[in-house]
């Protein structure tokens, strides 16, 4: 075969050549020792520069879970009044949800506050973080209709395991119940209910510390314990109201729930 004689053309061609071989690289003029220049330490990414001031200060730390629970314990303990404990609540900023967003105001109770029954829900949704109650939206109208009629309706004190709304009206987490616990078991040592009524399954969780699901729970009685052991009182777990309005079906199951749980408040003595 006979190149061609212009050097170009022939740098082309051996090119095209090696392309068509599979070479994709080419050598260097001078010889690089691959051993040598692996002993050379990669260059170190430079550190990085603290935010500013201004910018840490703006960042609201997640409160440490341990300092919260303490600090819940020591002013649930200061709290001689539900008064002073609604006080306490509103200027606790240990549960992460007063910061993520979605509550404008703490949500504590409405009801008596030397009521007979506490009913204890999961966590507010966005009128009762509006109106600064729990149940007033469409679930609380429900949960009214069925507190009237079986009679309860002026012998109630309404709360929940968590004060603050959760973003989306998602369901509290187990830690954010923790934190906010404090405060509900001081609640329940001033208002000194006979009876717990546990509305939906994380309330039922948290408050009797078990993983059993509400349809399992519902219309069985326990025995709810403060964390000393100091206070002992039975405790009803049924469905929640919301759960209600999306399955018309169940109300049967929780208005037999609420009449048993009628007739052990006014008849304990026929009650197991």
């Amino acid at each position: 075969m006979t190149l061609p004689a212009d050097p170009a053309a022939v740098a082309e061609s051996l090119l095209a050549f090696w392309a068509e071989a599979g070479v994709d690289a080419m050598l260097l003029d001078e010889p690089v020792d691959r051993i040598a220049a692996g002993r050379i330490a990669p260059p170190q990414a430079p550190a990085r520069k603290a935010p500013p001031p201004a910018l840490r200060a703006a960042v609201a730390p997640r409160p440490e879970v341990s300092a919260a629970l303490g600090q819940a314990q020591a002013l649930a303990a200061e709290a001689q009044s539900i008064e002073a404990l609604a006080a306490a609540i509103a200027a606790f900023d240990g549960c992460a949800l007063k910061f993520e967003g979605a509550a404008r105001q703490a949500v504590f109770y409405r009801g008596r506050e030397d009521a007979p029954v506490m009913v204890v829900g999961e966590g507010p949704g966005a009128e009762e973080d509006a109106q600064g109650q729990p149940f007033v939206g469409r679930a609380g109208k429900l949960l009214d209709k069925m507190l009237a009629a079986a009679e309860l309706a002026e012998r109630v004190f309404i709360t929940n395991t968590v004060f603050w709304r959760p973003p989306g009206n998602r369901t509290p987490t187990p830690l954010e119940q923790l934190v906010c616990a404090p405060f509900l078991e001081r609640a329940i040592a001033l208002v000194q209910p006979k009876l717990l009524l546990l509305v939906g399954g994380a309330s039922a969780k948290a408050m009797l510390k078990t993983e059993e699901g509400i349809l399992s729970l519902r219309g069985r009685w326990f025995d709810w314990r403060s964390a000393d052991g100091a206070i002992e009182i039975p405790a009803l777990p049924t469905l929640h109201p919301a759960f209600l309005l999306r399955q018309p079906a169940a109300k049967k199951r929780a208005w037999i729930d609420l009449l048993t749980f009628t007739e052990r408040l006014d008849r304990p003595e026929r009650s197991a």
